[in-house]
């Protein structure tokens, strides 16, 4: 069974999602793909100990401390590539940003290939069920661009001022498809 719950948040109502002890969804209200990793319904139950450790992480996240990812049991639900993108997304530091082409190029090293699509990255960034927690928002373009997070632009914004990351560089693009 897949279990759901509601967090209230500074960047707006969240909806967790858990099945079998394991956080497997955090979705933003609104947020594209929502939900969409979870093959059945999922069923509203407050009371489950993951929630708890995932509310008390995100307290935490939200305080301005540094919450490891590894603090929480993570399943997020897809394919080995995508599986392989998040692993990444997970051990960007905390307030730092890489690019679709930094991760690309990671994976292609573990892959054994000479290179990797960035568009192939990009839509596994993109489709991540667990945001904020394997922070997909520390994610940006070659050029500062502060693209495509499912969550939002302003969320994206949101989230990297929290953790103080350095903002100097960074636009939102005036135009594109994730605006």
């Amino acid at each position: 069974m897949y279990y759901s719950t509601t967090y209230p948040s500074p960047v707006g109502l969240l909806t967790l999602a858990c099945h079998n002890n394991n956080l497997v969804g955090l979705w933003l209200a609104g947020q594209k793909h929502h939900g969409r990793t979870i093959p059945d319904a999922m069923i509203k139950k407050d009371d489950i100990p993951v929630f708890h450790a995932a509310r008390k992480w995100l307290d935490s996240y939200f305080a301005g401390k540094r919450p490891a990812t590894a603090d929480l049991p993570l399943a997020p639900i897809g394919g080995e590539f995508r599986q392989n993108v998040w692993e990444l997304l997970c051990e960007i530091p905390y307030g730092e940003v890489v690019t679709y082409g930094g991760i690309a190029q990671k994976i292609a090293a573990k892959m054994n290939k000479k290179s990797m699509s960035g568009q192939a990255v990009r839509a596994a960034v993109g489709h991540n069920p667990i945001s904020i927690i394997i922070p997909c928002h520390r994610v940006v373009g070659a050029n500062g661009s502060l693209t495509g997070y499912a969550g939002g632009i302003h969320t994206k914004v949101k989230l990297l001022e929290l953790e103080g990351a350095d903002m100097t560089r960074l636009f939102v693009p005036s135009k594109g498809s994730a605006l």
